[in-house]
């Protein structure tokens, strides 16, 4: 018996074919498959077969007893709005796995200590500020500002909403705390995407890349919570429904028109909405559409409410 997890590892004569899921995936079973992969090319394509396997036969659950993947908690405060909005992919997701030793060259990102692959929550902000932006005109704004400042982001100001709902840099003068807090994204299923380039000269496949993916099919959620500080000068001549209502056309751009994967420039992490969930302090109302959901907000926030 070795008592040595890596000697262990090293002694191995075989390729793992089973280890818990998706446990599994994160360390132990992932191990064997990427030492057993160092072994020459014919082990290697062994060992990626067998992780491949694996990954697929099941569906990568989260440990039931945290709640991580709970509905939208009730919110604390009067003012303070939680919103899911449900979606199923209609394109592959992927976001590359920060782990730099792995049996696969581009395996999707998993949680590190659970493995169920997912986005992170500060994923989510940065890409809903940049939906934001492109709603209030930063397609127009590039050309004309990119080549004058040499590449950087000179000259644009986020409108105020903008700056409300996702804060500002604490280097700047008068800086703003973000509104919007956001969950991550957790998904339950693993899959495979082959992608084949082409020489420009034969017009022949060169050498195909496979992808570790989220497929196509599998459910997610897009969980916020707005909770603006009380205290907070511009959160006094905010429109609260009209805020939330852009935020909403941002998010349905964002999840149905640009994607919200690497790659999406070939189509990849677009889904459609399934289903819509606002929750506040006394009210929770389902929508199947952005739009029924808007006209909920809109009734929703009289003007002493905002």
């Amino acid at each position: 018996m070795k008592f040595d997890f890596y000697a262990d590892l090293a002694s191995a004569n075989a390729c793992p074919t089973t280890g818990p899921l998706p446990a599994g995936l994160a360390s132990g079973f992932v191990d064997g498959c990427t030492v057993f992969a160092t072994r020459g090319a014919d082990h290697k394509n062994s060992a990626r077969d067998c992780y491949s396997k694996r990954a697929q036969a099941d569906e990568l659950r989260l440990p039931r007893e945290l709640n991580l993947d709970a509905n939208s908690p009730q919110p604390l405060k009067n003012n303070w709005v939680a919103l899911r909005i449900g979606f199923t992919l209609c394109a592959p997701w992927y976001s590359k796995d920060d782990r730099s030793f792995h049996v696969l060259d581009n395996p999707v990102r998993k949680d590190r200590v659970f493995a169920a692959p997912y986005m992170s929550a500060a994923s989510w902000k940065g890409l809903l500020r940049w939906a934001c932006r492109m709603q209030e005109g930063l397609p127009e704004h590039l050309p004309k500002h990119l080549e004058r400042t040499g590449g950087r982001f000179d000259g644009w100001n986020d409108p105020d909403w903008v700056t409300h709902l996702f804060g500002n840099d604490k280097e700047q003068g008068e800086f703003q705390r973000a509104a919007l807090a956001f969950r991550p994204t957790w998904f339950s299923k693993i899959g495979f995407e082959v992608i084949n380039p082409h020489s420009r000269k034969t017009r022949a496949g060169t050498q195909p890349i496979t992808y570790e993916v989220v497929p196509v099919g599998t459910p997610g959620t897009l969980d916020l919570l707005y909770a603006p500080l009380p205290d907070s000068p511009m959160s006094a001549n905010i429109d609260r429904a009209d805020v939330l209502q852009k935020l909403l056309d941002s998010a349905e751009q964002l999840l149905t028109v640009y994607g919200f994967s690497a790659k999406r420039t070939s189509g990849w992490g677009i889904a459609k909405i399934t289903s819509c969930e606002l929750v506040t302090r006394t009210t929770n109302k389902n929508t199947k559409t952005v739009a029924d959901m808007k006209t909920a907000i809109g009734t929703l926030f009289q003007p002493e409410y905002r």
